[in-house]
């Protein structure tokens, strides 16, 4: 029977799944680091990885891996090209958070259009005068530039529809039609469209290609305009984000991802109180924590009871043979 890592805590839920699976045994590592679950590696079957690095030094070690679950949809901080050269799938959950991250995105959104940050620490120290300075904005009638379209971006476009905003896409994977049918518009010159927006919203993976909002991009925005990140960090260069702050060059921005994670102590964007920050936590309400665990770790105990669904293994055209007859059909 197959001995699991889980690197990474995870929600009750699913550490009830794996308790309740006949004959098998796992670790738990509580530490979400490659250094605390590496030394582990060599004895698991399985892994069940969070948002951490799987470097190929650590996938060699696993000389009895057999499957790498995600908690979550994203992986690039995983080594796929390692795992392809032995034939091992790489799992990642199915729809389980992306309402989750719709509802953080527009709650960043919405914290930097009503200058929450700041209200709330004026009103602490009886500033109460602050208020007539008239420092808040209203959604209805601006412009959201969603770049990508995915399940994220789409939920995003449906809040930010019921608050009245008109919504720009671009991503240049997505018919246009399709874009049109949910009431959006498509938007494939992204210099264009960065001019018009009120607020970016960024929904697409973590490319080689470095990143998407740079200073070039960032010069093209409205100086009245906020940038929300809640994809993956590297998408906006973060130096020239707190350039553009610091220069009055943009009104705001809100991440819940960063470059390095955790972001070092004296991040430049830290003392900046027209920034909202959190953790990488997006994804993790309670009830997609839930989902997200449950999901992550049934995705293992269906691998090996020969019924993994191949379209949750994002390198299904890599796997050996063996591992092949353990997915469905």
């Amino acid at each position: 029977m197959p001995h699991i890592l889980v690197a990474g805590r995870i929600h009750d839920a699913g550490l009830a799944l794996l308790r309740s699976a006949p004959g098998v045994t796992f670790d738990l590592v509580d530490e979400v680091s490659t250094e605390s679950y590496a030394p582990l590696v060599e004895h698991a079957d399985a892994v069940l990885i969070r948002t951490q690095p799987m470097p190929a030094s650590v996938i060699n070690a696993a000389l009895h891996l057999k499957i790498v679950s995600r908690h979550g949809v994203g992986f690039d901080a995983v080594d796929v090209a390692a795992l392809n050269q032995r034939g091992i799938p790489l799992a990642i959950v199915g729809d389980v958070n992306s309402r989750s991250v719709a509802e953080h995105t527009m709650m960043l959104i919405l914290s930097l259009a009503k200058r929450t940050l700041t209200y709330d620490a004026k009103t602490r120290r009886s500033e109460w005068n602050y208020r007539n300075r008239f420092d808040a904005t209203e959604l209805a009638g601006k412009t959201l530039l969603l770049l990508g379209f995915g399940r994220i971006g789409r939920s995003v476009a449906k809040l930010a529809q019921a608050f009245g905003m008109e919504i720009l896409v671009h991503d240049p994977f997505v018919d246009e039609t399709v874009i049109r049918n949910t009431g959006a518009i498509p938007a494939p010159d992204i210099d264009a469209a960065l001019a018009l927006a009120d607020v970016i919203s960024v929904h697409i993976p973590l490319s080689s290609g470095g990143a998407l909002i740079g200073t070039r991009e960032l010069a093209q925005l409205k100086p009245t305009a906020v940038v929300v990140n809640t994809a993956r960090g590297g998408l906006i260069d973060e130096e020239a984000l707190a350039t553009a702050l610091e220069n009055g060059r943009l009104a705001g921005a809100g991440l819940d991802v960063f470059t390095a994670e955790p972001p070092p102590h004296d991040h430049r964007l830290f003392g900046n109180d027209r920034v909202i920050l959190s953790p990488h936590s997006a994804g993790l309400t309670r009830e997609s924590a839930i989902r997200m665990s449950e999901s992550a770790v049934q995705n293992i105990l269906d691998f090996f009871a020969g019924s993994l669904d191949p379209k949750l293994v994002v390198n299904a055209g890599s796997v050996s043979p063996s591992a092949k007859e353990l997915m469905r059909a």
